[in-house]
């Protein structure tokens, strides 16, 4: 019979928005696999568990080889738990891997949600939230940052991003040349700490903010690309619509209602079209 992987949260920042499970998780896992084991040894002391099971480091340069040992674990029915440094494994932190490697493998895996940077940057940034799309940190390099932003200009969803204190100038710049500076956004640093601190406005307004300098773990949330302005739609075209939604058998009153829709108009103007063109037709005095 297999084991269990166990994907947890842990705090982005206040050590008591720890899930309540996480203790109980660490005591009773048969491997405990995290991105620093340190900074595991000083959070089971803040929660004041001690592991019991083997401990063993899962971080981005040992996550390769690391992998097959773990779903030999879980296929000889361990019970491991994966934890990361900050908030949820696998969302920019060591774990795809072992998630992927345990689904092949066949092995029954659950998660004890936590904390996170990304959903508590969005609620707290005042911009948009019914959509929005995790874009994690961008490139390091200017040109293949551009590139990336470029692909983004039409994303109508708001966005978030990690970055770090050391590009979060060159990001946000890059961001106002990009979208415009007049894009609304806001960078998020330090979440649920001591220090915690979002600051809102445009683009270009947040990237004049961070020449000074900004400290901390940041997350920056975007809005979205505003909708596109319904291209113009002349009077006789608006008619040709209509007619030819009468031709193929639709009431002349719902055509005239279903063109108006399309081309952002109230339905009078289309009305007036229609007569318009009737009148000019070959034939009418």
């Amino acid at each position: 019979m297999t084991g269990l992987l166990v994907l947890a949260g842990t705090p982005i920042g206040d050590v008591e928005d720890a899930p309540p499970r996480l203790a109980k998780e660490l005591a009773e896992a048969d491997v405990v696999a995290a991105e620093d084991t340190r900074r595991l040894r000083r959070l089971s002391q803040a929660l004041g568990v001690a592991p019991t099971g083997r401990v063993v480091s899962y971080f981005e340069g040992n996550e390769v080889g690391r992998t097959p040992e773990l779903v030999e674990a879980l296929q000889n029915g361990a019970r491991v738990l994966l934890v990361t440094d900050a908030g949820m494994p696998s969302v920019s932190d060591p774990g795809y891997r072992l998630v992927a490697a345990a689904v092949d493998a066949g092995v029954r895996i659950t998660a004890v949600p936590g904390p996170s940077a990304v959903l508590t940057a969005l609620a707290l940034s005042g911009l948009p939230v019914d959509r929005f799309c995790f874009e994690g940190f961008l490139p390091r390099k200017g040109g293949e940052r551009s590139a990336r932003l470029r692909e983004l200009v039409a994303e109508p969803r708001t966005m978030v991003f990690f970055e770090s204190p050391h590009r979060i100038d060159d990001s946000l710049t890059a961001m106002a040349q990009t979208f415009g500076g007049e894009r609304a956004a806001a960078v998020c640093r330090e979440l649920t700490k001591t220090y915690e601190e979002v600051k809102r406005g445009t683009l270009a307004e947040l990237a004049a903010w961070a020449e000074e300098g900004v400290r901390g773990e940041i997350t920056v949330v975007v809005s979205g690309a505003p909708a596109a302005a319904p291209a113009a739609v002349d009077a006789a075209e608006l008619a040709r619509r209509v007619a030819v939604r009468v031709d193929a058998g639709e009431h002349r009153k719902e055509a005239i209602a279903a063109v108006a829709t399309e081309a952002g108009l109230p339905k009078r103007e289309v009305f007036d079209a229609v007569v318009a063109a009737k009148s000019a037709a070959p034939g009418r005095a």
